[in-house]
């Protein structure tokens, strides 16, 4: 069995750092890119209050088959959109321009695609591998301006950890 709890009186940066351990642990020689995907979405829910989403959206063949696109994949929360184009919304715009997105006001952010209405701020960073997105991370809050420099990087350390596990 495995007890990740994290100190709710650490600093940022050592709670990231704690997360990615727990992350290293979980998903260390485990090829189940699922499985792996959903154990890192219930850390992140457990490591960083005050979110009302987190989980991955992964890069799949569109419906059309006509290019590539983000699926929802293993979260935490409320039921969530099932698939978004790249470019579109926080997500979208995470995956096609390659690099992390992290929005105070999400309904200030130009084609905001609003899965959950009490979302308010949006942290979105690439999974990389070779180079090319994989998926992506997405944690949501009900708090304007929850997420930090120090999560997107620590949310940063956590993808590049991930790249080869999912």
């Amino acid at each position: 069995m495995y007890d990740f709890k994290p100190d709710p009186a650490l600093d940022p940066a050592e709670t990231h750092r704690q997360l990615c351990e727990a992350a290293d642990a979980l998903t260390a020689g485990e090829p189940d890119a699922v499985a792996n995907m959903a154990n890192v979405a219930a850390l992140l829910w457990d490591f960083l209050p005050d979110l009302n989403w987190a989980g991955f959206y992964r890069v799949a063949p569109s419906k059309d088959g006509a290019g590539s696109e983000l699926v929802l994949g293993p979260f935490v929360g409320r039921p969530a959109c099932i698939r978004i184009p790249f470019g579109a919304g926080v997500c979208g715009a995470a995956a096609e321009t390659r690099a992390t997105q992290c929005v105070a006001d999400v309904h200030a952010f130009p084609g905001h695609i609003a899965c959950d209405a009490a979302s308010r701020s949006e942290l979105v960073v690439p999974v990389l591998r070779d180079g090319a997105v994989i998926a992506v991370i997405d944690c949501d809050s009900p708090s304007p301006a929850r997420f930090t420099q120090a999560d997107a990087t620590g949310i940063e350390a956590l993808a590049a950890l991930l790249a080869d596990r999912i």
